[in-house]
């Protein structure tokens, strides 16, 4: 029996970002909101010499991204990624990049959306966790509700528990992947008519989401909400959400986020890992604060060589903390 969905907040599948790693990082700021992984192709799952579903169980609850156009692979790797623990796994309809272009999936799938559907519905037959998609809400000139009703009216009609539309259309010629995620029109409105329209499942909105007052602005409309790059670039944002969800706890501090990860990062290193793996996720964990730059500043230099975590985590601290510290003791 299907799982009722109940995820109101998520952080965004993001290229090069939401790693294991980043999400572990996540983990510690949030209980509740669900985390995504990059996007994971099929061909990868299927045919790669590497383990691409592992994650840790500290991450749940934990979304796979899956990227792919034909129905039996997806359902072949829906059903693994249930095996593996994952608490849902979502269709990718909203890569802009050449390269998802040429595998025949991504947004270049809003133009088939039997395609999708038929994923769907192989996905829902072989699971019982959520499967759902995330999607533009156009592609180059065919950026009209009707266009987008085409693919989300089958979708859902196909069995998909919940929608993630990002509000702004793609342009799969002449923009890149890092321009379409700023220069067409964000379309908040267009998102919140598509909750309108099926008011039986969630509809998440995703794009130019920065502030705790966004969040609340926006789920006064839909009925969930998904954060791309400010999660990353100020996770501290993060440790704001699970209030939005009824869950208190006890408060944190920057500096035990530090301290928590340090085990974490040790194992990593002891498994032929290197710590700036795990470092990077964190470069934004002071943003906004005195001392933010300095912090930054000391795990970008001495992270990429580091071998010890208490050494670097602490030494960031330091660094950030003493302020007459001189720049050039990162050399030393």
């Amino acid at each position: 029996m299907a799982v009722p969905y109940s995820y109101k907040l998520s952080v965004a599948p993001m290229l090069d970002w939401t790693d294991r790693h980043c999400r572990y990082f996540h983990r510690l700021l949030t209980s509740t909101t669900l985390l995504y992984t990059e996007m994971v192709t099929t061909g990868a799952i299927i045919h790669g010499q590497q383990d691409f579903l592992a994650f840790s169980s500290e991450e749940h609850p934990v979304a796979l991204q899956l990227g792919g156009s034909e129905p039996d692979a997806m359902a072949h790797c829906a059903a693994l990624a249930q095996e593996r623990g994952y608490d849902e796994v979502n269709i990718n309809v909203g890569c802009p990049s050449d390269r998802v272009q040429n595998g025949s999936f991504g947004a270049c799938l809003m133009a088939e959306p039997k395609k999708v559907a038929d994923c769907v519905s192989a996905m829902k037959a072989v699971t019982d966790i959520p499967i759902t998609v995330k999607t533009r809400l156009g592609i180059d000139h065919q950026d009209s509700d009707d266009f987008l009703y085409q693919l989300t009216d089958a979708v859902v009609a196909a069995g998909a528990d919940q929608l993630t539309l990002h509000a702004r259309k793609a342009w799969l010629q002449g923009l890149s992947p890092k321009e379409n995620r700023d220069i067409p029109e964000l379309q908040y409105e267009r998102v919140y008519r598509a909750q309108q329209r099926y008011p039986g499942i969630p509809v998440s909105i995703n794009g130019g989401i920065a502030t705790i007052e966004d969040v609340k602005e926006h789920l006064a409309q839909v009925q969930g909400v998904m954060i791309g790059r400010a999660a990353y670039q100020n996770p501290w944002l993060l440790t704001e959400l699970d209030s939005l969800t009824g869950v208190e706890r006890s408060e944190l501090s920057r500096e035990a986020i530090v301290t928590a990860m340090i085990p974490y990062i040790d194992n990593h290193i002891r498994q032929g890992g290197r710590a700036w793996h795990v470092a990077r996720h964190m470069l934004g964990l002071f943003q906004g604060m005195a001392g933010g730059k300095r912090w930054r500043q000391y795990l970008s230099v001495k992270g990429p060589r580091a071998t010890c975590a208490e050494q670097l985590l602490y030494g960031a601290l330091a660094f950030r903390d003493d302020h007459s510290q001189h720049v050039s003791s990162l050399t030393s």
